[in-house]
């Protein structure tokens, strides 16, 4: 109901329902979020085969209803299954209520740990394989703010050659660095949980990661450089909205100079 009190059933639905707005986060972060992990998004093929799935949502005019299907590819073919009608005003709210929809009616299943994996659990596994290289969904999704804002920078640089640390997002003649943190590798606040399999492993080098990224910020500091950091759970317009006043706060200062 909207707050006319009119129905979908009436009218067409708003498309902020069912579409994608320009500037929201990239298609694997925004599914990801939804599923609630990449490692929720999984469709089990034949021989022991995975695929990971993404919800597509489709507005049918006639019936001004919102469905929902399950889309995934197996052997080159895209493959589809309907999933249930949505009705939210929002699509993020949609996307969550048919991911939810798909696991209680057996569609997605967890893919099984390797027999080799330190990690402690499925979920666990994910983050670490969403968080250790360049071109994360959450880098990507703040990279493409940044350049439709008409900022450009440099990807994966060190702010500083002679220093052998890397900033996920540098600009050079600014001296703005951004660091895109996983929850997982950074030790998150929020999201870090504690390792079950191979704890006092995991709390080392969790441990590690922060002692690192402190040094890094005090290096940067001193010469005299701006540092940001995101975490992966940050909403990316938020965070391409700070970086770009931190930019333009020291552009004002090179030309006060």
């Amino acid at each position: 109901m909207d707050s006319a009190g009119r129905h979908w059933k009436e009218e067409v639905p708003p498309e902020h329902a069912y579409k994608r707005r320009a500037g929201a986060a990239a298609p694997t972060a925004e599914q990801d979020k939804a599923a609630g992990g990449r490692n929720r998004r999984w469709v089990a093929l034949d021989d022991n085969r995975y695929a990971r799935a993404s919800i597509s949502l489709r507005l049918y005019r006639r019936t001004r209803r919102i469905r929902a299907y399950l889309r995934w590819s197996k052997d080159g073919e895209t493959q589809e299954r309907y999933v249930c009608e949505v009705a939210h005003d929002w699509r993020g709210a949609n996307l969550a209520e048919a991911w939810r929809c798909a696991w209680e009616q057996g569609f997605l299943v967890e893919k099984p740990l390797p027999e080799n994996s330190k990690a402690s659990s499925v979920a666990v596994r994910a983050n670490m394989q969403a968080n250790r290289a360049r071109d994360t969904g959450p880098e990507l999704a703040l990279r493409s703010l940044l350049h439709a804002s008409g900022l450009r920078y440099r990807v994966d640089a060190r702010p500083i050659p002679e220093i052998r640390r890397r900033a996920d997002v540098v600009f050079p003649r600014e001296r703005v660095a951004v660091f895109v943190d996983g929850c997982f590798w950074h030790g998150c606040p929020k999201h870090s949980r504690p390792a079950k399999k191979n704890a006092d492993f995991w709390s080392t080098k969790i441990k590690g990661n922060v002692e690192r990224d402190t040094e890094t910020n005090e290096l940067l500091l001193s010469a005299g450089w701006t540092v940001l950091r995101v975490w992966e759970h940050d909403d990316p317009s938020t965070a391409a909205e700070n970086v770009a006043i931190a930019v333009a706060k020291a552009r004002l200062g090179l030309v006060g100079l």
